[in-house]
């Protein structure tokens, strides 16, 4: 799946932009950390469907898209200077607005965009290294290049510096990205091995990666986050999920 622009079907300016997807193969992997915090626990192993992943986070100049041909309100900052670059994370969009961006662009495009399970995004941060930190390794976020002066003011544009294993970028930095699941910081202990997509029910959704504010920028693989889904905080973005189709059988 490749950078496409699809043309609204009920206005004649309005385009949305189908983002590029990275493809990622169905495995088992070791999900959770045994020296992360009690909700990483415990380590357990998981089988995940195949799926495509967003290269990047959604950036403004694609949500700008869902704004102009809905009645969707604009994120608070969408007119501050430190958030409103074109190739910057849409930030500060609650869960329920990232929801509707996925069921809004699966509309226009015809592909079920949607927000990455917990399961999916650490599967996909991991690059096939099991139980390392961090997509590079086990060395710490100090050691990425220009670390001290990123991110000083806000979340930096998307792709700048390299992608992880599998070609995806801004995996577990830049900005907390909301996924699917409800929250629940013992699920772990009762999580299903294939394919789990968290409790069904909670009060906070789930989300994954570091934020450009935190004194320590960059998360680990396996660390978990959550907040209430009405929340729009500055350092929130997401990016999307697309389901691969069994393949078909043939004789």
């Amino acid at each position: 799946m490749t950078v496409a622009t699809h043309s609204h079907p009920h206005s004649d300016t309005t385009t949305c932009i189908e983002p590029k997807m990275i493809a990622v193969q169905a495995a088992w992997f070791l999900m959770g950390s045994k020296s992360g915090q009690d909700c990483e626990r415990p380590v357990h192993r998981v089988w995940v469907d195949a799926f495509m992943l967003g290269a990047t986070q959604v950036t403004n100049a694609e949500y700008g898209h869902f704004l102009r041909s809905t009645e969707a309100n604009s994120p608070p900052f969408r007119n501050d200077s430190n958030f409103n670059s074109p190739r910057q994370p849409v930030t500060a969009v609650s869960w329920y607005e990232a929801d509707c961006y996925c069921r809004w662009l699966a509309s226009q495009t015809g592909c079920e965009f949607r927000l990455p399970t917990e399961a999916e995004w650490e599967r996909a941060a991991r690059g096939d290294a099991e139980q390392k930190d961090f997509p590079w390794g086990d060395e710490p976020p100090q050691t990425l290049p220009n670390y001290a002066t990123r991110w000083q003011t806000g979340p930096e544009v998307v792709a700048l510096y390299a992608p992880n294993a599998f070609g995806i970028y801004n995996l577990c930095d830049n900005v907390h990205e909301w996924c699917s699941d409800w929250y629940d910081p013992g699920y772990y202990a009762t999580s299903p091995e294939h394919n789990p997509r968290g409790p069904d029910e909670g009060e906070r959704k789930a989300s994954r990666g570091g934020s450009w504010r935190h004194h320590v920028k960059v998360s680990r693989c396996s660390a978990r986050s959550s907040i209430p889904p009405t929340f729009q905080y500055a350092d929130y973005g997401f990016r999307l999920v697309c389901s691969v189709p069994a393949p078909t059988v043939t004789k």
